[in-house]
């Protein structure tokens, strides 16, 4: 059994008295079968089927929904983008959208969308876009790093955040980013060389790197991505190695939650430690708290009714976690890859599927150009029966 955190032990209460209600006899089984005809406890809808590789969704308060595809393995020519209808159109025009591989000389970088990894509406009438500045994960442009703000009423760029070589130094990969409920700060997560979370202060845009090289945000030793039981590898023999990654804030925005996509274990701070610019590096370090083994993740994301979804990539699942036990919500064969999580007004949640292990630099036989998909489902009621239930991999 794990030994619970103060943090954990109120996730964990917060979600068996929330919408699942576990049974306890359910619970002290090995592996109950799951409920429902296809075992799962919820149901995927197809939104929107793209012609790239998507990474980021969000959708906004009043419903509008944003995606983005990063430049990794293709020149892709939309790289922020609305969807309507199922169809995209790039966002906030089409000059943003302008920069290309091919003319990084002749496009400026500090006003065009370089590598878009994130895309996060605040509730708040805004959209944030976070902008590596990295193609293939590889070199950064420079004057490209950023995390922009448009406004939603008038579809305008009202703030730009650039990250300077501190900040975001060569290797970096700004992977993800949340908001605080006051509209105060940012967090982010790096996923690059040296993994690390920026928090900035979005009225200054003042960033400090925190945790660098830090245990709990870098790539876990002894983890190797797998997909349905096979190790994911380069031709050469390489697997994934993302540092930081996965991030969720608490609906009170008191905790941070992250973990490395390669590893599996989910850490948390208290938000007010992070938001001190006075606190040492010492402190910040002292202040991180292991959560426990999860299962290996790119999207975490908690609902309104305060409950954590994990994205189980190397299952083409999504599960819930509850500090000593994972519940398979979701699995089905067209989820490849879940990625990022965000929920709509009607409480529906929002999925992107990557596809990162069909990728051309894991597949050469497959092309840079990949077909991917948006995919919503409604979470659990409260009277759900129970799904199959896994300790957690520590256990």
């Amino acid at each position: 059994m794990l030994q619970l955190s103060r943090t954990s032990l109120s996730l964990r209460t917060a979600i068996i008295a929330g919408q699942l209600a576990f049974a306890g006899a359910a619970l002290a089984q090995d592996s109950p079968e799951p409920a429902g005809a296809d075992g799962n406890l919820a149901e995927l809808e197809e939104v929107a089927t793209f012609d790239h590789q998507v990474t980021g969704v969000t959708v906004s308060e009043d419903g509008r929904i944003f995606v983005n595809f990063p430049r990794w393995t293709e020149d892709s020519p939309v790289s922020v983008a609305e969807v309507i209808d199922g169809e995209i159109r790039p966002y906030p025009d089409e000059e943003w959208n302008a920069w290309r591989n091919a003319r990084k000389n002749e496009v400026t970088p500090e006003d065009h969308w370089v590598c878009v990894q994130s895309v996060v509406a605040d509730g708040r009438g805004s959209l944030w876009v976070l902008d590596p500045a990295a193609p293939a994960t590889a070199f950064l442009v420079p004057g490209g790093p950023k995390l922009v703000k448009i406004d939603l009423a008038s579809n305008a760029v009202v703030q730009t955040i650039a990250f300077d070589s501190e900040a975001a130094p060569q290797g970096t990969y700004l992977n993800d980013v949340r908001f605080s409920p006051d509209g105060s700060h940012a967090y982010i997560t790096d996923s690059g060389a040296q993994g690390a979370l920026l928090v900035v202060d979005l009225e200054s845009g003042e960033a400090r790197r925190l945790l660098d090289g830090h245990p709990s945000t870098q790539v876990e030793k002894g983890v190797v991505v797998t997909h349905r039981g096979e190790p994911v590898r380069r031709p050469d023999g390489r697997s994934p190695e993302f540092a930081a990654d996965s991030i969720e804030l608490s609906n009170d925005g008191e905790t941070l939650y992250w973990k490395a996509l390669t590893g599996r274990t989910l850490y948390s701070i208290a938000t007010d430690v992070l938001d001190n610019p006075s606190a040492s590096a010492d402190e910040v370090a002292a202040a991180a708290q292991n959560e426990g083994e999860t299962v290996v993740t790119d999207g975490l994301w908690f609902d309104e009714g305060g409950l954590l979804y994990l994205s189980a990539l190397e299952e083409d699942a999504i599960k819930v976690w509850d500090g000593e036990n994972l519940t398979t919500i979701v699995q089905d064969e067209r989820l490849r890859w879940p990625d990022t999580f965000s929920q709509g007004p009607d409480g529906a949640i929002y999925v992107t599927s990557s596809r990162i292990m069909d990728m051309s630099w894991y597949k050469p036989e497959n092309p840079p150009q990949l077909e991917t998909q948006l995919w919503k489902f409604d979470p659990p009621s409260a009277d759900a029966p129970t799904g199959s239930v896994e300790p957690s991999p520590a256990q």
